[in-house]
């Protein structure tokens, strides 16, 4: 199988990639849907991930993409965990004697695919070892279109997909959100953070009389957007860019200036 090495260019591409994601606004309601079904079971990866030193979400965005949530089936391709896998890769897991439990399917995948061995779980490193998962057809053979097995659903992804195996078409559209937009969304809600590194505020800010033009809202409101698509390009940080400065907005805001944002109660 043809490789990808992960180089320092590709971590950053990646990243960047990350960084600036915007979940589109059509999709958000698709994308909750998966997020909260992965936190439901939160604690089945968690299990695993803890056996193997994978990060439980990890875990978590494959099984979405692989068999869409279903404790029933092999993490490995989707088929079905009542007898070893017949798809690529077939006659999965070699050892044990089916129905196998998801558990069990589970470990056998990571490990097949050495994830057990891997310790750069970064966002560069991250990614990079999803797409080694799906494949990297779209990167060697397609470079105009970014795999939707990560960027479905974003700003980073239009169209243009594998069809069948081998069978590519650029107006086929993927209806599959992607691994890193569900990544995206969960550090968003302040659920997952990448090898534990968060910032501490240095900059130290002279308040100022006049009214600032981005202040505290539940309600979108000009500058908003522009905000947080700033604050995206800060490493460690991301928000939802809808325009509306809250909560998770005001936090970000805080950990680059040492401020919350103005008109934020938690000001003291």
């Amino acid at each position: 199988m043809a490789r990808v090495n992960l180089s320092p260019g590709l971590i950053d591409e990646y990243t960047n990639l990350f960084n600036t994601c915007i979940i589109n606004p059509a999709r958000t309601g698709d994308v909750e849907k998966i997020i909260q079904k992965i936190l439901a079971n939160k604690q089945r990866y968690e299990t695993v991930g803890s056996q193997l030193n994978i990060p439980w979400y990890f875990i978590a965005v494959i099984h979405n993409m692989e068999s869409s949530l279903d404790f029933s089936r092999h993490l490995h391709n989707g088929d079905p965990l009542i007898a070893k896998t017949v798809h690529v890769p077939a006659g999965r897991p070699k050892t044990g004697t089916p129905p196998f439990t998801w558990e069990e399917s589970a470990a056998d995948a990571l490990q097949m695919m050495n994830l057990h061995k891997w310790d750069d779980w970064s966002i560069g490193g991250m990614l990079y070892k999803i797409e080694e998962y799906n494949g990297w057809g779209y990167r060697l053979h397609h470079q105009h279109v970014l795999s939707p097995y990560l960027w479905s659903f974003s700003n980073k992804y239009l169209r243009g997909k594998y069809i069948a195996d081998g069978r590519w078409s650029d107006t086929a559209v993927s209806s599959q959100c992607g691994a890193a937009v569900l990544l995206r969304r969960l550090a968003e809600k302040g659920e997952i953070t990448f090898n534990g590194k968060d910032l501490t505020a240095e900059i130290q800010i002279t308040p100022v009389e006049s009214v600032p033009l981005v202040r505290f809202s539940n309600k979108k409101i000009p500058y908003a957007e522009e905000l947080q698509k700033y604050l995206n390009t800060i490493p460690g940080i991301f928000v939802k860019v809808d325009g509306i400065p809250g909560n998770k907005t005001s936090e970000a805001f805080k950990k680059v200036t040492g401020y919350y944002l103005f008109g934020d109660e938690r000001i003291v």
